[in-house]
């Protein structure tokens, strides 16, 4: 389902003279149908860029991101943009959230970003499953950072994606709503069948994976020329 091959991202460093330095250097990675793997990796080792040009969100310098048949690689950014809103939900740490919207409406224009019919009754439905059935008309500031997540993850499911991909997804949150977030991801995804990828450097988060892959053995980007 999803297939990474030789994938490198490099960006202008101003500790470098302003020349590139590679962030990701990835030469395989795969990712099976319905399948959810867990990514270790401490912040700065890159893990965010991944998910980011996994998602299209960045173009890669080269290398291929087979999603379904489709090289993300060779595609534009309104492609990208297109193929992402209808086929992947993105969890991020910070939630993104539109906060001059209610709960039901920041489900219900995830569904329209993907270009097919808005389906309010399972938007509702979604955020009745999270817990939030009687939040649909509040705004994001009048919910929790828990609260709060669990729109975020109403929003990823939207549009039945294939692939979920959920960046620190726990950061803000205590222990116990961490948990609970987690398995609120996991059992969604499962339940939707779609496969999960998720990032962390939190030991209780990756400690609930199996299998879990280093992002440090996986990415190995090139050191950066002292010339």
């Amino acid at each position: 389902m999803l297939t990474i091959t030789d994938l490198r991202k490099s960006f202008p460093s101003p500790e470098a003279g302003g020349r590139p330095v590679e962030i990701v250097s990835v030469a395989h990675f795969a990712l099976g149908a319905g399948e959810q793997v867990a990514l270790r990796g401490e912040s700065g080792s890159g893990k965010t860029t991944f998910l980011n040009l996994i998602a299209g969100l960045l173009a890669a310098d080269s290398g291929r991101i087979e999603f379904d048949g489709t090289n993300l690689v060779a595609l534009g950014e309104a492609a990208r943009d297109r193929l992402r809103a209808e086929r992947m939900g993105y969890i991020f740490q910070t939630f993104n959230l539109l906060q001059g919207f209610t709960v039901l409406e920041n489900v219900v224009l995830g569904m329209s970003f993907g270009g097919g019919r808005v389906d309010r009754a399972h938007a509702r439905s979604l955020l009745e499953r999270v817990g939030l059935g009687s939040r649909l008309q509040h705004f994001p500031r009048q919910l929790s950072t828990g609260q709060q997540q669990r729109v975020a993850v109403a929003r990823a499911l939207a549009n039945r994606p294939r692939l979920v991909l959920a960046d620190e997804p726990t950061g803000n949150l205590d222990r116990r709503r961490g948990q609970e977030a987690l398995a609120l991801i996991r059992e969604a995804c499962a339940e939707a069948g779609a496969a999960l990828l998720l990032v962390s450097h939190d030991p209780e988060v990756l400690g609930q994976f199996s299998p879990v892959r280093d992002f440090t053995e996986l990415n190995r980007p090139a050191a950066p020329s002292a010339t």
